[in-house]
Formats: structure tokens, C-alpha cells, sequence
């Protein structure tokens, strides 16, 4: 298959599958080279500023007109939207959730979604959902559009192929793929079974944060985001189109697939990034920062400072900080956290926290490392080592996730996980050196 990258985030790209088949000088000639047509997709107003004007012009064998059918309502129940959780009954407090097992069932991209949060509300596009997506089988002739958001997807076990509008992208453990709002794609299984997590944003789309006083370097650089070229297919067999559209989802038939724009240029489009790539920044003296130092992604609101989302990343890295608790403090927040492990070992949680599991700590309900991680970190030696091995992620907003009945049913969810903070004792007995015995 046609395959190739395109390095840059937020960039203005062109890219042709076929020699000569992006029209040069004007985005609607009156006749588009090779009989294409053409067609533009905004991800944002005509009329929003050019620094954050998201369209992209396609030029395709069908117009997307063609690839739309009489729809009909399908069943997703386990694929939910915000506000609506499945009718959810669970006490408030810290969850944590060792990896769910596969479905008993085939399943592929879009019943293969499993929401385990929401938050916000996806007909007013703010908020986002958490899922977990298990694919087992590849469905070549099933193809999806979300209109209510963008979605970002990480593999944690196996490698999918997105056979998207725009170009053709590979990801396993380690990567990202973001799906822009409304464009078609298709996903195809290359080594399975895959087990993955999705943030589903139903807000401002994902950029990167600014770094302020870092500089110009560091964090997510944005050369390492890759955009793919331009690849089409000119396939005459029926599809099956599922659009997700204000929470409910639709079908059509439709003759062919939709997936054959042989080229295109704009700023609107998908992208693969390793994470493996990101260049944290830390103390090198005493304490550490506030964890926003790991953001990735953020899909910025109306108030600075403030996001519907941040995608964070706690990665490997060097700890060199002297007379300093190392791992994460404990703290209350503002913001609700849905946690992720992608593989390795989470230095607060070493025992519990496992890759394919998960954890939500939600508004102002306190959080940080287990009694063993204190222990180890409140005696360790704070010699300069390397946190190896490790790989976790943080889906942030500033709105309350609320758990889904799937959530909150799962046989993976650790019932005992308030217990895992029982052993932090008093150490207070009025002398300033405490009582460490």
C-alpha cells in the first residue's frame, strides 16, 4: 500500500497520490485534473482567525455526497456520550481497574468501544469520553465518521491501520493516532488482538500547549508529528458508513469506499506521534514541577489556563533531584484525572497500577503514591537514576468524569483500592525528626 509521512504539526500540506492531481493556482478549477472532485472539509468557522483556521481542500474520485446513503439507528450500547453514563450507580471515591479482559464476541472499531467516563456534554462540543477499544477483527468494508469529536487513540497491546480519507496510518504501542472531527476513516487490524484507550474530545481540538518560559524546545516537538501523504482506494463494493452524530450513532450502505481522495492540501488532517519521542523537562536540583510539565496535547477553553482536556505522559526520564520525594506528591485538584498504562512500571503505584489497567481520581478527592512507594522513596537513595521502563498517561479536564455502568460493573474493578494508602501511618510526635521507626 502507498505509505508515507508528512513531518510538522499544524502545518500547511499538499500532497498527491497521482502525478498532476492537485490543481495548482485555484481550489475549485472547473475541471479538477483526472475527473476528481472537489471538496473542502473545515474543522472550524470560514471566518476563524488564519492562525486557527482548520480546512483542508481533497480532491476525490466521488464526491462524499455519494458516500452517504439513507441512515438508519444502530445500536452502540457500550460506545456512550456525555452527559449520559448507562445509569451508573457507585459510590464516590478513588477507582482503579487492573486490564478487562477481550470481548467474548468479534468485534471491530466502533463496537468494539467500551466508555468507561464522561464528562461535559457532546451536543454543546465540551468535555470528553474515556474508552477502552478492543479490536479482534479487521471490517475492510466499515467505515466511521464522528461528527460530535476528535479521537485520539492509543494501542496498548497489537498494531491497527487507520485507512483514513487523507492517507494511511500504522500505530502500535507507543504511538497516537488523532482521527480529526468528521473525517472518514477505516481501521484494520495488523497484529491482534488489539487492547487500547480513546479520548474521545468533544472540545477545541488538540494542539500543542505553549511552553512559555521553556523556550523554544522540549516537550512534543513539533517536527515529530507525522501527517500522512496523500492514498486512495478505488474500490467499487459496498461499505457500510456509521456516523456518530449528538451521541447516537447511524449506518448507511453505500456503493464504494469513501476512502478515495488522490490528493490534498490544507491544515485539517490526521496524524501519528511516538511518544517515545517527547523530551521531558524536570528539576535538576531540588523538588519537581507540577505535572503539566508532561502535557502533550491540550484542547484549550475559553479561559486561559484552563483545558477541556489535557493528554499528559509520564515517560522514562532521569531523576536527579536531591533532598526531595521524588514521585508524584500528594494532592487534591480541580481537575478530574483518568489514568492509563501503557507498559512498564508507575513509580508511585509499582505494585497495583499494571499496563492495560487504569485508575480515575476525580475533583478535589486526595490522591498520590501507595504506602510502599513512600516508604521507598521517604528512605531511598537519591543518587541520580534513570526511571526506565515505564510509559503511563493522564486524560485531564477541568470537568468531572463521571463512571459508566460498564465502568463501574467490570470484574477488573479493585475493590480494596482505598486499602492501598492504609499503611501511611503517623510519624508525628512533636519532635521535628518524626518518628521513622
Amino acid at each position: 500500500m502507498p505509505y508515507g509521512f508528512m513531518s510538522g504539526f499544524g502545518n500547511e500540506f499538499e500532497t498527491e497520490a497521482l502525478p498532476g492531481a492537485l490543481p495548482q493556482g485555484r481550489n475549485s478549477p472547473q475541471r479538477c485534473p483526472y475527473g476528481l472532485y472537489a471538496e473542502q472539509l473545515s474543522g472550524s468557522p470560514f471566518t476563524a482567525p488564519r492562525a486557527t483556521n482548520e480546512r483542508s481542500w481533497l480532491y476525490r474520485i466521488r464526491p462524499s455526497v455519494r458516500h452517504t446513503g439513507r441512515f438508519r439507528r444502530i445500536e452502540r450500547p457500550y460506545w456512550l456520550s456525555a452527559p449520559a453514563t448507562g445509569g451508573a450507580e457507585l459510590a464516590l471515591g478513588p477507582l482503579r481497574w487492573a486490564p478487562p479482559p477481550l470481548p467474548d464476541q468479534p468485534v471491530g472499531l466502533t463496537d468494539g468501544l467500551r466508555t468507561m467516563t464522561v464528562a461535559g456534554d457532546a451536543v454543546g462540543q465540551t468535555g470528553i469520553a474515556v474508552h477502552y477499544l478492543f479490536v479482534t477483527e479487521s471490517r475492510e468494508r466499515e467505515a466511521l465518521l464522528n461528527a460530535d469529536g476528535e479521537m485520539l487513540f492509543a494501542p496498548q497491546t497489537g498494531r491497527l491501520a487507520f485507512i483514513t480519507e487523507l492517507g494511511w496510518i500504522e500505530a502500535g504501542v507507543g504511538d497516537i493516532v488523532v482521527i480529526p472531527r468528521g473525517l472518514i476513516f477505516k481501521s484494520l487490524l495488523v497484529e491482534g488482538p488489539v487492547r487500547g484507550y480513546v479520548c474521545e474530545n468533544y472540545g477545541a481540538r488538540l494542539t500543542l500547549p505553549d511552553r512559555g518560559p521553556i523556550g523554544a524546545n522540549g516537550l512534543a516537538n513539533p517536527r515529530d508529528f507525522q501527517t500522512p501523504v496523500a492514498a486512495f482506494e478505488d474500490l467499487d463494493e459496498p461499505h457500510r458508513l456509521i456516523v456518530k452524530w449528538c451521541g447516537d450513532v447511524h449506518a448507511a450502505d453505500i456503493p464504494a469506499s469513501p476512502c478515495d481522495v488522490v490528493a490534498w492540501h490544507g491544515t485539517y488532517a490526521p496524524y501519528r506521534y511516538d511518544l517515545r519521542r517527547f523530551s521531558p523537562v524536570g528539576a535538576v536540583l531540588f523538588d519537581h514541577p507540577d505535572p503539566s510539565i508532561f502535557t502533550v496535547l491540550t484542547s484549550p477553553t475559553e479561559s486561559a489556563g484552563t483545558a477541556n482536556v489535557d493528554f499528559v505522559i509520564f515517560p522514562e526520564r532521569w531523576m536527579v533531584a536531591e533532598d526531595t520525594f521524588r514521585p508524584p506528591w500528594y494532592h487534591r485538584n480541580i481537575m478530574s484525572e483518568f489514568m492509563g498504562m501503557l507498559y512498564g512500571v508507575y513509580d508511585a503505584k509499582p505494585e497495583g497500577f499494571v499496563p492495560g489497567g487504569a485508575s480515575l481520581h476525580t475533583m478535589m478527592l486526595p490522591h498520590g503514591p501507595d504506602s510502599a512507594a513512600f516508604e521507598a522513596a521517604s528512605r531511598g537513595d537519591l543518587a541520580p537514576h534513570k526511571l526506565g521502563n515505564t510509559l503511563a498517561f493522564m486524560f485531564e479536564t477541568r470537568l468531572p468524569q463521571r463512571v459508566t455502568r460498564y465502568a463501574a460493573t467490570l470484574a477488573s474493578l479493585d475493590q480494596d483500592y482505598v486499602d492501598c494508602w492504609a499503611g501511611l501511618k503517623k510519624r508525628f510526635n512533636g519532635t521535628p525528626e518524626g518518628d521513622w521507626s
